[in-house]
């Protein structure tokens, strides 16, 4: 049926009228929409778990597609697709829904506009106060024999790379090929230590289905100083798997458990962490717009989840407890790295004016490109360099931020960027093309210096790397170890005039080399025997396959890539295996060959 179309006059002349004509049944049609979308709704808030929170942008897209699903299933229950007669009438249904889907860009747009930096520069600014009266030698202790035993020597893709070595501590309790480790390495202070932590996550969705109702059996501790690395088993210490982590799914995701127990608050990602008696929790980081309705993101608080707690038991702490509750002084990752850094480049950007920032450029100064953590006190500080706008390979200083209390301080040095530093080091050893890891600030003998390792194409640490902030172009060494490389460094150091407290003979070079020890061949061992086992997981991307020989309760591990031929091996063959010798549970395959009977 065409649309019914009359002509009527009027003041400006002949016009013509499209009659709406309802459907069938519209009031019917009308529920079903209604119900539809209601449905509809309520699955898109299980899968989007957006804040019901105005100054959440995620909520104005959730209810933007709430309002879309109606009009569209207005359109379908009409059958306005095959019976354009009642497309005026869709229209018409669509007026109230039309309004509000304006009214929330408009909302949008406006809290957009009067959040801008544009009109709050000076609220930027002061989003986050600094003492710039920081003095390195004070803040950052001298290294002495004993603090460099406890150096940082992995960062995280390194400690990524190592991390799946603990899960042959599964094998005890055959579960060595169900799980993998979860990609995020918190690093914290454990008992005294620099440590990552991260916990476990499926193999793939069909051991989620076996697994899921024992949750996780434990996870990875990585050693950041002697780069060793070792699996927790909950049960070991007297406590209960872990059963909420975002690797989870329906009701024990961590995002759905918290979205449904806090509906209206806004969370940055969780961080995993564990207190001093190893309990496992996950914080997650209360954030609030204090600019405008979208701008200044801060940190106002966190909620702590008992990642192992069958109840998922959680406790909400608001920022003043989390700062002066001794009692909870082990959360080391309150403040996100990420937001910190946003947060310190507003101070630098805006402190003369939202016009200053682009045109005069008047003490217009900014982060350098990366960041680091910094143990101290207890507490875990990312470090960042500041430099000028207009600086190009110099640093005019750099911040400590404590991530537990937001405390910055700014000490001023002058010297080399991080990335001038790194590419100091790599061009050192150019010809075996290691990567430097991003530097690591300490205090040799008083002098601003960079501690970086050198890792190969595997992520392994091969060597090490001391650059001079101040001076980098000249006093810069690269050695197998720490040791080698202080040594190293104080002759350069006295050959400047800079008078030195290194003693290399009373540092302990534990886990200071390449992982373990250095990798020489010396420290290889080779084995023949026939498999009696072997298995694999995907780690990081790539399937690592362990093997045990007859007779034996070691698992040998190696990548497909190192040894393509491993993904044809039996149980029943036998093989020559070459490994790195260590104290871990499982040894890394540095050589593989099939061998014939």
């Amino acid at each position: 049926m065409d649309p019914i179309k009359v002509d009527f006059a009027g003041r400006g002349g002949n016009r013509k009228k499209e009659i709406v004509i309802p459907p069938e049944k519209a009031a019917l049609k009308i529920i079903i929409s209604l119900v539809g979308t209601l449905l509809l709704g309520g699955l898109y808030y299980y899968l989007m778990l957006p804040p019901l929170n105005f100054k959440a942008y995620e909520l104005y897209t959730y209810l933007a597609a709430v309002i879309g699903t109606y009009i569209g299933l207005t359109f379908l229950t009409t059958q306005a697709f095959a019976k354009p007669e009642y497309v005026p009438y869709v229209k018409r249904q669509s007026i109230i829904p039309g309004v509000l889907l304006g009214a929330l860009a408009l909302v949008v747009g406006l809290g957009f506009v009067i959040s801008s930096p544009f009109f709050r520069a000076k609220s930027y600014s002061q989003i986050i106060d600094v003492d710039i009266t920081g003095n390195f030698t004070e803040a950052i202790e001298r290294q002495n024999a004993e603090s460099y035993s406890n150096i940082p020597r992995l960062d995280e893709s390194a400690a990524a790379n190592v991390a799946s070595r603990a899960l042959s501590d599964l094998e005890k309790i055959g579960k060595v090929s169900q799980f993998t480790v979860y990609p995020l390495y918190t690093q914290i202070n454990y008992q005294g230590k620099p440590v990552r932590v991260s916990t476990l996550q499926y193999a793939d969705i069909i051991k989620w289905f076996t697994n899921r109702k024992d949750g996780f059996p434990g996870y990875t501790v990585i050693d950041m100083a002697d780069q060793t690395t070792k699996f927790v088993e909950l049960k070991d210490i007297g406590q209960e798997n872990i059963m909420y982590s975002p690797a989870e799914h329906f009701g024990r995701l961590l995002k759905r458990h918290l979205r449904f127990k806090y509906p209206t608050y806004i969370f940055s990602d969780p961080t995993f962490e564990i207190d001093d008696d190893g309990t496992p929790y996950w914080i997650c980081a209360r954030l609030d717009k204090t600019i405008g309705l979208f701008g200044g993101t801060d940190s106002i608080g966190a909620v702590f989840v008992k990642a192992n707690d069958p109840a998922g038991s959680s406790t909400y702490y608001s920022f003043d407890e989390l700062k002066n509750n001794p009692d909870l002084k082990w959360a080391d990752r309150i403040f996100p790295a990420d937001l910190l850094i946003e947060q310190y480049n507003y101070y630098g950007k805006y402190q003369n004016g939202f016009w200053n920032s682009f045109l005069g450029q008047k003490d217009v100064f900014a982060t350098t490109e990366g960041y680091s953590y910094i143990a101290k006190d207890d507490d875990v500080f990312m470090y960042t360099g500041v430099t000028s706008v207009t600086s190009d390979q110099s640093i005019t200083g750099f911040v400590l931020i404590n991530q537990r209390t937001k405390d910055s301080k700014f000490y001023r040095v002058s010297g080399a960027k991080e990335y001038s530093a790194m590419a100091v080091a790599e061009g050192k050893v150019k010809d075996k093309a290691y990567i430097a890891s991003f530097p690591l600030l300490i205090n040799v003998s008083g002098e601003p210096t960079y501690f970086m390792a050198l890792k190969d194409n595997d992520n392994v640490n091969q060597q090490f790397a001391l650059v001079n902030v101040k001076n980098f172009n000249k006093i810069f060494v690269v050695g197998e170890n720490l040791t080698d490389c202080l040594s190293q460094y104080n002759n350069l150091l006295v050959a400047e005039g800079v008078s030195t407290d290194i003693n290399v003979e009373d540092i302990d070079e534990t886990g200071a080399g390449k992982e373990n020890g250095k990798d020489s061949e010396e420290n290889r061992q080779a084995v023949k025997g026939s498999i009696a086992d072997i298995r694999s997981a995907v780690l990081s991307g790539e399937s690592h396959y362990y093997i045990k020989l007859e007779g034996e309760s070691t698992y040998y591990t190696i990548a497909a890539s190192k040894a393509p031929e491993v993904v044809v091996l039996n149980p029943g063959d036998t093989v020559e295996i070459t490994f790195e010798k260590t104290d871990q549970a499982s040894k890394t395959i540095k050589a593989l060959s099939l061998k014939s009977e």
